[in-house]
């Protein structure tokens, strides 16, 4: 080695490259790869694994999971409450370690957030063809199994040659730094080519720092976007997660205060304002809150601000029905900022709201406007009430009471997450968030399984926070490896394991749409070869003690605030397991959602499910 260069392999170098990478936003620097997930075999253990063993723990934190695809989970939800300013990295070997990245993969990226992932790859050489997990391709010699990562990722590379890692390990870094870019990002590392040396420049492993931008709106678009709120009689902010993501909860609630324009949130904004704010009307769309919904329905102006309009948001298209009604996003990407043929305002969210506050001095809404949202808010609290209230403490809690024990048992900084299932429609219209990180719902894939590794990722993230992960029984089958993780590292992750004997959500969604809840119980064949029969006889509770958890059992609504106060108080990974009544009591949805059903049928749940689709489908409407 001279002065200039170092010798070391493709894997060692990019080790050492990864601890030098930082972030800085508004002065503050973080760490950009804070360390590093892995589960090690042929395809990465003498490459990666062993680069890690050679800088230790100091440069780059270690972390061992159980599954690939949770290992994604828990950067995820470690990227997310540090507002993608710092993110993980996660090394598998090839073959099915690598496919099992897939399905995290999607989740960052289609939610926006960072994560780094290092899959091992087949022998750049080709000298032991094929080997060991290698899918053979007739025609295309250079495709291997992590091709699946290309759609999935924003950046993708495969390192053939460790020169090549200069440029792409920039690259890398740039996109995951970038908040209009974001999202997974795969650097594939052929075994070879890891444990291959070479003379690195020295300037390769210098300290960077990333500056996490915050552009301000084109004066153009601004004095466009004055008018239109100037103009607007009812407008309405829809807050999505970019909210968040810029830390603009403060700027909004300026922006709120001073021109009275009330707010509706996505899954990924809720906590933009908190739930006790006079203009916070809590969720929107499908899942919204009445007064929320109402609201949309007649709005001549929809302010969108970090959203990316999913169909849950906008009712399949269904939900702003004002003919009148034009659309102002403020995002961050081109590309979701001129969706619904909206003015646009291209900008970071927070730099949106503080330039528009400043342009609309002396604006606000009519009083009775204001009276109106504020008076719908009052309704929609006296629900949430009721459906929370528990008027028997000896009795079996419902889904709603649950929440409303723990609504009871969290502090303001505490965090809840949930993704799939009934939970998040429930949590949607009923949570009353807090703090702007305390509501983690993770609705961009609604992947079934991120509860449990996001919490951990959520704890490194933010070390002394409670956290809790809320999972049914469908979920927590899927994915509950982690919770051996948990253990091992003493992250006090409280699990609330609620057990409804089946896909509760797809099982009314089922029924809805003419399908009879067929496959969605978890009960024995009855005599006509249906799931029907009685409760499976598994003890889920005893799953999560055999992985190490301590497990609190809640057979009432008594019993189960008790056990949530203890687990709060407890400095171990907790499982509070509480049976549910099954009968519905959340409130019904306040705007429709897409679900084809069946053109033709001849069992009458379908046929008049048909009727009932075909007339909801002709609200639909095109914004252009």
């Amino acid at each position: 080695m001279n002065a200039r260069t170092r010798r070391l392999t493709t894997a060692q170098a990019l080790v050492r490259f990864l601890s030098a990478q930082y972030t800085e936003r508004d002065g503050v620097r973080r760490r950009l790869i804070a360390g590093t997930w892995g589960i090690f075999g042929h395809g990465n253990v003498a490459g990666v694994g062993q680069a890690l063993v050679e800088v230790g723990e100091d440069v780059m934190p270690f972390h061992q999971g159980r599954n690939e695809q949770s290992m994604v989970h828990a950067a995820v939800g470690y990227a997310r409450q540090l507002n993608r300013l710092s993110a993980q990295a996660v090394t598998t070997s090839i073959g099915p370690g690598a496919t099992n990245l897939v399905t995290g993969a999607a989740l960052a990226t289609i939610n926006r957030l960072p994560v780094l992932l290092l899959p091992g790859d087949y022998f750049a050489s080709h000298a032991p063809d094929p080997l060991l997990q290698q899918l053979e391709h007739p025609v295309e010699a250079d495709v291997s199994v992590n091709d699946t990562l290309r759609p999935v990722s924003r950046y993708f590379d495969r390192i053939t040659r460790p020169e090549a890692l200069i440029p792409s390990a920039l690259q890398a870094m740039r996109v995951l730094a970038d908040p209009a870019e974001t999202g997974a990002v795969t650097l594939a590392l052929p075994q070879d080519v890891q444990a291959e040396a070479y003379d690195w420049p020295e300037e390769f492993f210098a300290e960077r720092v990333w500056s996490v931008r915050r552009p301000a709106p084109d004066p153009v678009e601004l004095t466009a976007a004055v008018e239109a709120i100037r103009s607007a009689e009812r407008p309405l902010i829809v807050a999505g997660g970019g909210v968040h993501h810029s830390e603009a909860e403060q700027a909004l609630k300026a922006f709120v205060e001073a021109t009275g324009v009330p707010v509706a949130s996505t899954q990924a904004g809720k906590g933009s304002l908190r739930f006790d704010h006079p203009a916070d009307l809590g969720g929107i769309g499908h899942t919204g809150t009445a007064v929320s919904d109402d609201l949309a329905r007649t709005a001549d102006l929809v302010i969108g601000v970090g959203t990316r309009y999913t169909d849950f948001t906008t009712a399949s298209g269904t939900l702003f029905q004002n003919p009148e009604v034009r659309f102002l996003n403020v995002n961050i990407t081109g590309f979701d900022a001129h969706k619904l043929a909206a003015r646009t305002l291209v900008c970071d969210a927070r730099s949106g709201l503080e330039r528009l506050l400043e342009a609309l001095t002396g604006h606000r809404v009519s009083e009775a406007y204001e009276a109106e949202y504020r008076s719908g808010k009052d309704r929609w609290d006296e629900i949430v009430e009721a459906v929370y209230r528990a008027d028997d403490e000896n009795a079996v809690p419902t889904q709603t009471q649950v929440l409303g024990a723990l609504d009871a048992a969290v502090g303001d900084d505490d965090v809840v997450i949930n993704a799939a299932g009934s939970l998040p429609g429930d949590l949607h219209k009923l949570w009353r968030s807090r703090s702007p990180r305390q509501y983690h719902l993770e609705y961009g894939y609604s992947c079934m399984g991120y509860e449990i590794p996001a919490g951990i990722g959520v704890q490194q993230a933010a070390p002394g926070t409670p956290v809790w992960a809320l999972v049914g029984d469908g979920t927590y089958l899927m994915m509950p490896t982690e919770i051996v993780t948990a253990v091992q590292e003493g992250l006090p992750v409280n699990i609330v394991l609620i057990q409804n004997h089946g896909y509760a959500s797809i099982g009314g969604l089922s029924q809805e749409i003419g399908g009879e809840r067929f496959g969605t119980a978890y009960r024995f064949r009855a005599a006509d070869g249906t799931f029907t029969g009685d409760p499976l006889p598994v003890d889920l509770a005893a799953n999560a003690a055999s992985l190490g958890m301590d497990v609190l059992r809640a057979k009432s609504v008594r019993e189960l605030r008790e056990a949530l106060a203890a687990a709060r108080a407890s400095d171990r990974p907790t499982c509070v397991y509480v049976e549910t009544d099954p009968a519905p009591t959340a409130p019904p949805a306040e705007a429709w959602w897409d679900v084809p059903v069946a053109e033709t049928a001849s069992r009458e749940a379908a046929v008049e499910a048909r009727e009932r689709y075909e007339r909801q489908v002709a609200d639909r409407r095109r914004h252009l």
